[in-house]
């Protein structure tokens, strides 16, 4: 069974993810120039912005501006790397999730892997739908304020003069281009963090659902005992390979709210509130993804021991009974997947975010008055 169908096609789509059945060297040719050319939009497009901000850039309102969309394209970069440098990784990552012991045996626990599964599908759906709405508004407002005023969509330094009507056209089109390879790589990489922990909180459960075999299949403790293990190591692997995509996703967003908040308490036209409201909604469902699942798989692996206590424990041996203890001995420690060790990613953390980044807001619009 296939997991995260949806989210390696997006990352597909990035240049970040090479097919497994593109095994042929002309297929991984043709896919490596691929990604060679993604590669070089997004780091372009971010160094393009970076020098602007840094040499030509003299005013808040410009820094601002360009702020929100620099810091999203440097995440955009870091992200792209990291997937391709991680490929041996998430590769054995889903191999521990596809053979034994997380391998669903029964009917029964193919259903629960196809639950889990469709749940995070239908979230990635919507997460598409959310930001390709947010894309398009952002597209045909600047389409009719920027292209017709022959203005970029975003301030940049470029080796040239690109005043002809020839090349602007061509500059506004490769920072469209730009701009939907951050949305691609944002989707595809953010669901594909949330699926795996979708998909620890699957085998948690299939975990519970042998565990209530035993008192029938004295065969099965001993590999629930190891799947259990199995499943806590496959969260460590999780946590430690992705810690840092995870800290900088956090950084981004809140400083993206902030930015985009001022940009809103300062625009004129009704355009740019759509704007700065297309680009700050998917910085909130971003880190809202995160601890939302976070705190999911948090709550699923408190939980093991209240089921294990539920079942019919008593009339199983001791050698059984002590197994069980160790399975419940484990789960009094939960499974939490931390920003680079340090916050917790759970609801309380979302509410945290949001309080700082107004508090941020707040400093920012204070220093700009004085």
């Amino acid at each position: 069974m296939r997991i995260l169908k949806l989210s390696f096609i997006l990352l597909t789509m990035s240049g970040c993810w090479r097919p497994n059945s593109w095994s042929s060297l002309h297929k991984r040719i043709a896919y490596y120039v691929y990604t060679s050319i993604t590669v070089f939009i997004t780091t372009t497009f971010a160094l393009s912005l970076l020098i602007d901000i840094t040499i030509i850039t003299d005013n808040v309102e410009d820094f601002c501006d360009t702020s929100f969309v620099l810091t999203d394209s440097l995440n955009n970069c870091f992200k792209v790397f990291l997937l391709l440098i991680n490929r041996k990784n998430i590769i054995m990552i889903i191999d521990i999730l596809t053979k034994k012991p997380c391998e669903p045996s029964t009917s029964t626990e193919i259903n629960i892997v196809y639950k889990f599964d469709k749940s995070i599908e239908n979230t990635t759906w919507w997460y598409v739908y959310i930001e390709g709405i947010a894309y398009l508004f952002t597209v045909l407002s600047l389409l009719f304020i920027n292209f017709r005023n022959r203005v970029l969509p975003y301030r940049a330094w470029f080796p040239f003069d690109y005043s002809s009507t020839f090349l602007f056209s061509l500059m506004f089109t490769y920072q469209m281009i730009g701009l939907a390879i951050i949305v691609v790589v944002g989707v595809g990489c953010d669901t594909f963090i949330c699926g795996l922990l979708v998909h620890i909180c699957c085998q948690i459960e299939i975990s519970t659902h042998r565990l209530r075999r035993i008192t029938s299949h004295s065969n099965v403790l001993r590999d629930c005992v190891r799947h259990h293990y199995d499943i806590y190591r496959l969260a460590s692997i999780v946590n430690e390979r992705f810690r840092l995509t995870i800290a900088i996703q956090f950084i981004i967003s809140t400083l993206g709210v902030c930015f985009c908040l001022y940009q809103l308490s300062i625009a004129t036209t009704k355009a740019r509130h759509i704007e700065m409201a297309c680009y700050m909604t998917p910085y909130l469902i971003q880190i809202f993804f995160y601890c939302w699942y976070g705190n999911e798989l948090k709550t699923k692996s408190q939980q093991m021991s209240d089921n294990i206590y539920e079942m019919e424990w008593l009339t199983l041996d001791k050698n059984r009974q002590k197994s069980l203890m160790i399975i419940m001995r484990r789960s009094t420690v939960p499974i939490q997947i931390t920003c680079a060790y340090i916050v917790p990613m759970n609801l309380e953390t979302f509410i945290s975010i949001l309080k700082m980044s107004y508090s941020i807001y707040n400093l920012l619009i204070q220093n700009i008055q004085v």
